[in-house]
């Protein structure tokens, strides 16, 4: 019996011949896109797919579960953001983090490395103006048109019509119950 290692190997060469990469967004107001990116991670991942995640906006400074996690599973994840803020205190502050964060997701798609990248609220960076809605999707479709089989998830509240445009599949998330409205905290393993 082959390896694990050798029947990736098989599997990736494989799947670069047979693959159409997707971009797909995960947007809408209500809760769970991220958690749907990492989903599609750990699935692509246990496939033997090289995966990787750049998060805007989760501050650098924490670690989360899903840090923790896909540690385990060889899943690369880079938190770039200087914290989650509906209400920015600095707003050349922010665009410098966007566009620092930006010029990542720009070597990462550039390198030919992975079979999945996820760029986790880069949507809200676009719906914030902070980095240009056209250049940012057509970076994304000449990804694609380079690296046929690469898989693009992008998530984030109020995709503009331009990348909703672009994508292969666009699920949005709608807010019907939230346990916060309810006074419940954040909970571990739900929202960290």
């Amino acid at each position: 019996m082959p390896t694990k290692e050798k029947q990736y190997k098989w599997r990736r060469e494989d799947y670069q011949e047979n693959t159409r990469g997707l971009l797909m967004v995960y947007t809408g107001h209500g809760k769970g896109k991220t958690t749907c990116a990492l989903g599609l991670m750990m699935r692509a991942a246990g496939q033997g797919l090289r995966c990787c995640m750049i998060q805007f906006m989760k501050s650098r400074n924490d670690r989360y579960g899903e840090h923790v996690a896909a540690e385990k599973l060889g899943i690369e994840i880079h938190t770039m953001g200087d914290g989650f803020t509906w209400d920015t205190k600095n707003p050349a502050q922010d665009r410098e983090t966007a566009n620092q964060t930006w010029e990542l997701c720009l070597e990462k798609l550039h390198s030919g490395d992975y079979d999945m990248l996820v760029f986790d609220e880069l949507v809200y960076v676009l719906s914030y103006n902070m980095l240009p809605v056209a250049e940012v999707v057509d970076e994304l479709q000449a990804a694609r048109t380079s690296q046929p089989a690469l898989h693009i998830v992008v998530t984030g509240r109020d995709a503009p019509a331009e990348l909703i445009e672009a994508a292969d599949l666009v699920t949005e998330m709608r807010e019907v119950k939230h346990p916060f409205t309810a006074g419940i905290r954040a909970q571990r393993g739900i929202e960290f």
